[in-house]
């Protein structure tokens, strides 16, 4: 380790332990223009023997016990190379009192975690989404039809809520609590994913494969030559580091995290893990390498990128009946009479008017004027006015509708009108 970052190291150590509470927020707001202090933090992490990764370790749990959710962030950043430097201690020559300071670090942000401001312990809910309502993931038309059976809608609207907790506080780690600890661990870093940077994102795709290859003949295709014996995991921690993994794809860490998700799904192929086959397949699938490779600018706006399905055009149907049938054919009728050059009045002519005097001398004139395609019942209407001894029934109605217009085609000479034929 340089001297340079040593001395920046020890003065970020020194400062905060004479800082007064009214300044913490202050404080924490200024760590982000300190661009030197984080690549000294990781390199004490790495580095076997170093004299100051036990201040370190205090300092960053001081940091997460403050409450102040950016000094927190800023612990959280370094989660991954805390986890991979806990998994490395067992099989690498490192001091174990060095190693017991990052066990400590953790299970000190673990048992912080599972309780509340209270001191009960946490139970988390997750509500797990109803595939018949839309979501940005997809919408329900694009599934298919869903049986309306009574079981289905008894469920519908219902929401599934899964719990997790309480869980146990742990006083240090041992084989059988170790991956459940580290799980939880990597849910609280994949709740801030927002806010970690570049340089956190990387440490976890190469957390992600060394974990998962080590050992196996994949090693050597990587060339990785550090430790070489097998390292126990499990189907619940490679489902929370595919999570972290598919947004540093989204943001900026194509090549990085496009080869920790292979290893990740070759770790889970060896052990059958189902759980991580389908997270890890479902996010290959459904990525697309040119919108990847266009939205991979580190300085952009960090969101998981999804494409959203286009809401399908309903067609609304409206019931057929026979008067909408008829009602459409003398439509169609009208409009070629009027286009026909043969018919008289046609090119669009309006149809003639005519007079009409009834046996006892009165004379019927046109009122009213309207178009002829006119609603069924001004028609009915009309169409009971030809005869005085007409058929009350609708077939007569009809019979003789259709005589008139007949009629007045066969006819249609004299002056022009745009008005109703009346008898």
């Amino acid at each position: 380790m340089l001297a340079m970052d040593q001395g920046v190291v020890e003065e970020w150590l020194s400062e905060f332990k004479t800082l007064p509470d009214s300044a913490v927020s202050s404080y924490a707001a200024s760590l982000k223009d300190k661009a030197s202090l984080i690549p000294a933090i990781y390199k004490v992490i790495r580095e076997n023997y170093s004299d100051l990764l036990e201040p370190v370790c205090h300092q960053l749990f001081e940091f997460y016990r403050s409450g102040e959710p950016r000094l927190q962030r800023f612990v959280l950043q370094f989660l991954p190379e805390l986890l991979w430097s806990l998994l490395l201690a067992p099989s690498a020559a490192r001091d174990p009192h060095t190693s017991g300071c990052i066990e400590a670090l953790l299970l000190g942000i673990y048992n912080l975690e599972i309780v509340d401001k209270d001191g009960q312990s946490k139970v988390l809910s997750f509500t797990v989404p109803s595939l018949s309502k839309p979501s940005v993931y997809h919408e329900p038309s694009t599934i298919g039809s869903l049986a309306l059976t009574e079981g289905a809608l008894a469920n519908h609207g219902l929401s599934r809520v899964v719990y997790s907790g309480p869980h146990l506080q742990r006083e240090n780690f041992t084989a059988q609590n170790r991956f459940e600890v580290l799980t939880f661990l990597l849910l609280c870093y994949n709740a801030a994913l927002s806010y970690m940077t570049s340089c956190s994102l990387q440490s976890l795709c190469q957390l992600s494969s060394r974990v998962c290859i080590c050992g196996y003949p994949r090693q050597q295709l990587r060339r990785y030559k550090g430790i070489s014996t097998r390292l126990t995991v499990t189907s619940e921690f490679l489902v929370q580091l595919i999570t972290g993994i598919h947004y540093a794809l989204c943001n900026g860490e194509l090549d990085l995290g496009t080869k920790a998700l292979d290893d990740v799904l070759y770790r889970a192929q060896l052990e059958l893990f189902p759980e991580a086959l389908l997270v890890g397949n479902a996010i290959k699938s459904s990525q697309q390498s040119a919108a990847l490779k266009s939205s991979a600018s580190k300085e952009g706006a960090r969101s998981i990128q999804v494409e959203i399905t286009p809401t399908s055009s309903r067609i609304s149907r409206n019931a057929v009946t026979s008067l909408s049938i008829r009602g459409h054919r003398w439509s169609d009728m009208e409009v070629s009479v009027d286009n026909d050059p043969a018919t008289p009045g046609g090119q669009g002519s309006p149809i003639p008017e005519i007079s009409v005097t009834m046996p006892n001398g009165d004379s019927l004139r046109p009122r009213d004027p309207r178009p002829l395609t006119q609603p069924e019942s001004e028609l009915l209407g009309s169409a009971s006015e030809v005869s005085p001894s007409h058929d009350p029934s609708p077939r007569g109605q009809e019979v003789r509708r259709q005589k008139s217009v007949r009629r007045l085609v066969d006819e249609g000479s004299g002056p022009v009108s745009a008005g109703r034929a009346q008898y």
